[in-house]
């Protein structure tokens, strides 16, 4: 919408040249046309210029409001099916329903993973949260492997997890992008599970 104003007024400014110039017809002086002309180049300039800037500023916040949906997500994720079982004794040897807390802790963790990963790209497009982030770059990509540890039972997996979600949440509330728990469907964990997009 803004984009459309900005044109319309330079879109104005132009006519309103050309007709000064009808106006005053073939006796009007060449150097006021010349001036006029001039002053429309410079406002057009500076209308680029603030539309580039706000265009940078936005991308910017938009990049913030992706990275803390989807770091938050992990979170969430995070939480509900893996620091929760996990600190209930959910994976323990001989625990109720320990297989089906496995397998869905598995499938967190790479839901968790993914989510982080698109959230590491998010931060990129956004300065302090790029620098934020940038510490925690190693310890999420060695989440990679932990799904398969976690539905092995590998408690430290957890751990790991835990650690990493809130260094995350740190990063973010440290660059004015706080991060809160979402808990994904279950469709979206098992479709988020394959990908990071």
């Amino acid at each position: 919408m803004s984009a459309r104003i900005r044109t319309l007024g330079v879109s104005l400014a132009i006519c309103g040249t050309v007709l000064a110039g009808t106006v005053a017809g073939p006796g009007a002086d060449v150097a006021q046309a010349a001036g006029k002309a001039a002053v429309t180049q410079q406002t057009d300039s500076s209308l680029t210029a603030s539309a580039s800037s706000v265009t940078i500023a936005e991308h910017q916040r938009f990049a913030k409001t992706r990275f803390v949906i989807n770091a938050g997500l992990a979170a969430g994720a995070t939480y509900e099916w893996i620091i929760k079982p996990w600190k209930a004794g959910a994976f323990k040897k001989g625990a109720h329903g320990r297989t089906s807390s496995l397998i869905k802790a598995g499938l967190a963790g790479a839901f968790a993973y993914n989510r982080l990963r698109a959230a590491q790209h998010n931060a990129q497009a956004d300065p302090t949260l790029s620098r934020a982030m940038a510490p925690l770059n190693s310890g999420i990509n060695d989440l990679k492997h932990l799904p398969s540890k976690l539905r092995s039972g590998d408690t430290s997996a957890a751990s790991s997890f835990d650690n990493v979600i809130n260094q995350v949440k740190d990063a973010g509330h440290s660059a004015g992008a706080p991060v809160k728990n979402r808990v994904p469907s279950w469709e979206q964990l098992i479709s988020g599970a394959h990908g990071a997009h």
